[in-house]
């Protein structure tokens, strides 16, 4: 069940606030509905894995001793010579 609610907020921010909802095609009541909703969200312990980044998950395998810093400062002296 939809309420109204009063909320005094700077002129600016309003207008600000306003084109923003307007560019991204919703209402301002429902940007402040989304805003709230994650801000209040009970966050759980966990993290959720979207199912892009699971179906990416295991691509990849490196070996157990590979240096993340030392291939990423070996591939910026090869970039820059």
């Amino acid at each position: 069940m939809d309420k109204k609610l009063t909320l005094s907020l700077d002129k600016t921010i309003i207008e600000r606030a306003k084109d923003y909802a307007k560019s991204n095609n919703i209402s301002l009541s429902k940007l402040i509905e989304s805003y709230l909703t994650t801000l209040t969200k009970r966050s759980s312990n966990s993290t959720e894995i979207t199912p892009l980044v699971e179906s990416l998950s295991g691509v990849i395998s490196l070996d157990k001793d590979f240096d993340v810093k030392d291939a990423y400062a070996n591939y910026l002296l090869e970039k820059y010579k």
